[in-house]
């Protein structure tokens, strides 16, 4: 499992599993829901899990973790960094920006738990089954399944969606490309077949397949036009989750409402969740502006990105007299990279000596003191977070072995000597680190004419920073002067965020910032990660056009591991060939989500381990509370 949610630099998949130990190290350990026999003469299972043993029996009626009495009720206002133009979940990062919010209309086969590392539980499915050699799995769908017109979600839906998915979306066309086919083999079963045996995490997978309405997508709209399922829409479209969109304003906010008579409420994975009447989303084209109408009462709830704004900014008298509470909640649940990333497919950024270089004239160090506090460490690993993925030292062992086979398209440092970021922090490190990366790129064939740094040809070195936000102006202002002292000119270019999306689609950028959100079961994900099949396919998240024959085959053995071990050393041979190979310049990582709230709201104590803070799904209004703070009922 890897569908991660975006992180909120680039405005947010839905959040990753983080690994957990001591568990066993059976990958693909099931639960089983019934007795009677699946087709095949396979056991029905009523929980799907990647590794280690499912924490809930089949007659489970809730998690332990939510509240089964929350009252259902209030208002809940979200802040969204950016605009949205756009629907539909099909083409979502290929054409338009999706609306937060609108995923919540539709639903999966089946959902995770947030209290176990890697384990699904059935939603629109009752149940699963599948063979030893993992080569196909058949899901069976609930017969209260609704859409919100009163229709029955059926495998028509679930074929339709998959063959669309499949065919238009950018993730989803490389994320499901070892299912081969979706049919309908029983009443309200569905079999997904793959192309071969022993990818263990294919059945999972492909219970993450949001489920589409084929009558709705296949219809028209009110004006009689035929819907186009391949196109951006402002249409509200059909859905059968817990909520609807009621209202929306073009790039400027969308109301959702809690369907009265969700036909889910009292599924066991749904009790005691989604318990707000109204959650609304308003966009912003900037954090400062968010966090002056958060101050000014006009959200709730504000998650914020800045170490420094976070020490500083909410010094106002809603937090000195406790109506609003500042809080910090652990991630235990993901891991992955950030970093400046280089756009690989311009000939400039082709020789790993520049790129180095590029990473020895970012001083984090002072960068973190001066605009985070401090807050931060930086990422050292495209794992960062999932301490057992992480390459650290020199390989052994297992990770040794698979690089062994892999000698002559590594680079040769990555067996001798360890993975580590230039240090800065100081005046004296700083020029050290610029000397080195001087040295580099006279290696690779710069030099400096007139205090302009130009290629082998004479033309000018010359990048520029493309970004979405005012506020990740800040870092890339600090980056700026270290480069242009190496004789680089330097460029930053703020657009908003459906032309930075339409920027990436056609790879329109010399150096952008990019997130990897990593679980703690990776897997097929990788190949749209850092594959070369996705480096030129628009809307993918191979951000800088990775295509590299040894990325390719650690891929293939994450994908086909045959057990935890072996999935352990594979990606830990990934992330050191990756680090190596300096496709990114490593930014930060911290741990943990900053949120600041109204204080309108309670929560189940504790909240699970890999959710973060569970809001708003698991939350509910306190009208108590809120009476204090001067709220809205």
């Amino acid at each position: 499992m890897a569908i991660t949610r975006r992180h909120l630099l680039q405005g947010g998949a839905v959040a990753a599993m983080a690994p957990a130990l001591g568990l066993n190290t059976n990958v693909s350990a099931i639960g089983t829901a019934h007795a009677q026999s699946a087709p095949d003469g396979l056991k029905w299972r009523h929980g799907v899990s990647t590794f280690g043993d499912i924490k809930y029996p089949a007659d489970f009626k809730r998690y332990d973790y939510v509240n089964p009495d929350a009252p259902k009720g209030g208002v809940v206002r979200m802040f969204e960094l950016g605009t949205f133009d756009n629907f539909n979940l099909v083409v979502d990062g290929l054409k338009g920006s999706l609306a937060d919010g609108v995923r919540l209309i539709s639903e999966t086969l089946t959902t995770r738990s947030l209290d176990e590392p890697s384990t699904a539980y059935g939603l629109l499915a009752e149940a699963a089954a599948y063979p030893d050699d993992f080569s196909y799995v058949i899901y069976r769908l609930r017969a209260a399944a609704r859409w919100h017109d009163g229709k029955p979600v059926t495998s028509d839906d679930v074929i339709y969606s998959f063959e669309v998915m499949k065919k238009n979306s950018p993730m989803y066309s490389t994320y499901y490309q070892h299912i081969v086919k979706a049919e309908q083999v029983g009443d309200r079963e569905i079999k997904f077949t793959f192309d071969g045996p022993g990818n263990r995490e294919l059945p999972s997978i492909a219970g993450e397949l949001p489920v589409l309405p084929k009558h709705w997508w296949e219809g028209n709209d009110p004006q009689g036009r035929k819907r186009d399922v391949t196109a951006t829409t402002l249409e509200i479209p059909l859905g059968s989750g817990p909520y609807r969109v009621k209202e929306f304003v073009a790039s400027r906010s969308v109301v959702l409402e809690r369907v009265p008579d969700y036909w889910g409420k009292d599924v066991p994975v749904s009790v005691g969740k989604n318990n707000f009447e109204q959650i609304r989303y308003e966009f912003f084209r900037d954090d400062t502006v968010g966090r002056e109408a958060f101050k000014g009462d006009q959200l709730d709830w504000f998650t914020e990105r800045s170490g420094k704004q976070w020490s500083t900014a909410y010094d106002f008298p809603a937090v000195s007299d406790k109506r609003v509470i500042k809080e910090k909640f652990v991630n235990s649940s993901s891991g992955g990279m950030q970093g400046y990333a280089f756009n690989l497919r311009r000939p400039l950024f082709a020789d790993v000596r520049l790129r180095r270089a590029f990473n020895f004239a970012y001083d984090w160090e002072t960068s973190d003191r001066l605009l985070s506090n401090g807050e931060y460490h930086r990422d050292n690993s495209y794992f960062d977070g999932i301490a057992e993925f992480m390459a650290t030292g020199l390989p052994e062992g297992a990770e040794l072995k698979i690089l062994e086979s892999l000698r002559d398209k590594v680079p040769a440092e990555l067996f001798t000597t360890p993975y580590k970021n230039p240090v800065g922090g100081n005046d004296d490190a700083a020029r050290n680190n610029l000397r080195e990366a001087t040295r580099l790129l006279k290696e690779a064939g710069f030099e400096t004419r007139d205090r302009k740094l130009v290629d082998a040809a004479g033309q000018p070195v010359s990048v520029e920073f493309l970004s979405q936000a005012q506020g990740d102006e800040r870092s890339i202002l600090f980056y700026k002067p270290y480069l242009e002292r190496l004789g680089i000119t330097v460029n930053i270019r703020t657009v908003d965020s459906v032309q930075y999306q339409n920027r990436l689609r056609s790879f329109d950028f010399d150096i952008v910032t990019t997130v990897w959100g990593q679980s703690l079961s990776p897997g097929n994900e990788q190949r749209d990660f850092f594959g070369s099949e996705s480096a030129d396919r628009p809307g993918s998240r191979n951000i800088p056009g990775i295509k590299n024959p040894a990325v390719d085959a650690l891929i293939e053995r994450i994908i086909f591991a045959k057990d935890r071990a072996d999935l352990v050393a594979s990606c830990k041979a990934l992330d050191r060939v990756l680090l190596w190979n300096a496709y990114v310049v490593p930014q930060f990582a911290g741990g943990f989500q900053r949120a600041a709230r109204w204080d309108r709201f309670s929560r189940p104590e504790p909240l699970p381990k890999y959710g973060v803070s569970g809001f708003p799904t698991l939350w509910w209004w306190d009208t108590a509370k809120a009476a204090k703070t001067g709220g809205r009922s």
